[in-house]
């Protein structure tokens, strides 16, 4: 399981971004998701990274 926490404004990055930041379901500064590790979601954390901190989370 991995915790991914949006930590950064995604408002003045382009429409890609934003749309990879809302399908990983973060609207709000600190709010935080809990996804299965599947290449889809690595994927779309790999491309917003600089956006995320993203820890390791114990079932």
């Amino acid at each position: 399981m991995i915790k991914v926490t949006l930590v950064k404004s995604y408002s003045n990055e382009v429409k890609t971004v934003k749309d990879t930041v809302a399908a990983l379901g973060l609207k709000k500064i600190r709010q935080s998701k809990t996804f299965e590790e599947t290449p889809q979601i690595l994927g779309q954390i790999k491309k917003v990274s600089y956006l995320l901190c993203v820890e390791k989370v114990e079932k």
